[in-house]
């Protein structure tokens, strides 16, 4: 009685798929989105790390067992009964894996510059959508999953060596470049009708275009320095390190201003030094040196010109993020920003705001906090 009653299930589960089978894709691969945005916390955690690792390998396995179907493989297995599921399996795992890095990323105060890198990964993605032929189409199935690749990559070597430098960012490159490589030649080969479908200089020569893209915007500094995150940017009154903790006093912004947690017009007293305080998130043991780039905005010569570079070092570990802070003297009143950079100058965040210098008046919502 159960396993007919299963069996039922099954069945009516398989129809309602085919029935939906237009709209099917993109709810798995949202589902993979929600799933990861609620279960994933930090790179270095070993759950993380086992999702991720997961999904990929998953990912990997389901895109090989996909691109034998036409050529009926799965006949007479229990595979067979699988393969209306594999492109929603390959939605699943796409959705699950940019999630993840769309979490990681989207934890600095500011995605200033490296916002178009983010325009390009949620475009790519949705592109599938917009596709006729969707996820069956070859050449995207296979571009997507290389820039997946990649970003996995560019997780997970600085994790597990805790070190990161553009000779790592090149190294997972690599390694992402040969991995994809290999499984479009595995599938190529055992699959009649991916060699139909496909031309397979056309494919690689598609692949290393994105590949020699993806380095371009990393030499111009448009990609986020993952995993590497700016958790907290503000510009303070005053920071004090006491038993381990930082006590950071400024002025709270105002209720409906939900993108920052402080006041970007600072009433400065010309007697007193402006702090700049910044917590950041590193996994594990990972060590870096962090730059606070001080800029102030020339409106004579209409540009920015940068005033001050104060360096330190952070150590990887803590959930809350290392913290420290610079500050300046003297400070001239007007537009400023201070940029939060690695020391391959690769951006974190921006704490932008404004310098008003008055003796008369008083800063109204001075809080104490403790980070």
């Amino acid at each position: 009685m159960n396993s007919r009653w299963n069996n039922y299930k099954k069945s009516r589960f398989h129809k309602f798929i085919l029935r939906h089978q237009k709209y099917a894709p993109i709810i798995f691969f949202v589902g993979g989105f929600i799933f990861d945005s609620l279960t994933l916390g930090r790179i270095d955690r070993v759950y993380d790390l086992t999702v991720l690792c997961l999904h990929m390998s998953a990912l990997t396995l389901t895109l090989y067992l996909y691109n034998l179907t036409d050529d009926g493989a799965w006949e007479n297995t229990i595979l067979k009964r699988a393969e209306d599921y594999f492109p929603l399996a390959i939605q699943f795992f796409f959705g699950g894996l940019s999630s993840a890095y769309v979490i990681y990323f989207s934890r600095s105060v500011s995605l200033s510059k490296t916002v178009s890198f983010f325009i390009i990964l949620i475009a790519l993605f949705l592109a599938n959508e917009f596709l006729k032929k969707r996820i069956s189409n070859k050449y995207l199935q296979f571009s997507i999953y290389f820039f997946i690749n990649f970003t996995f990559f560019t997780f997970m070597i600085p994790v597990f060596i805790k070190a990161m430098s553009p000779t790592i960012f090149l190294i997972s490159g690599l390694a992402s470049l040969f991995s994809t490589i290999i499984l479009i030649t595995f599938i190529y080969v055992k699959s009649p009708s991916t060699r139909q479908e496909i031309r397979l200089g056309k494919l690689v020569t598609l692949i290393l275009s994105i590949y020699i893209s993806i380095n371009i915007f990393y030499h111009f500094k448009l990609i986020p320095p993952v995993p590497l995150a700016l958790q907290t940017g503000i510009i303070a009154h005053n920071v004090v390190k006491k038993n381990n903790n930082y006590i950071v006093t400024y002025e709270q912004k105002e209720k409906y201003i939900f993108w920052r947690d402080y006041n970007s017009k600072f009433i400065h007293n010309p007697d007193k030094p402006v702090y700049i305080f910044s917590s950041i998130f590193a996994p594990t043991a990972l060590k870096k040196s962090i730059i606070h780039r001080w800029n102030w905005y020339n409106s004579t010569l209409e540009q920015w010109v940068t005033l001050d570079n104060i360096r330190f070092d952070i150590t990887g570990g803590r959930n809350n993020g290392y913290r420290g802070y610079s500050y300046k003297n003297n400070i001239i009143p007007g537009l400023w920003k201070v940029e939060v950079l690695t020391e391959e100058e690769l951006l974190l965040g921006v704490i932008d705001f404004e310098i008003i210098n008055d003796t008369t008046q008083h800063p109204k919502r001075l809080i104490e906090k403790t980070f």
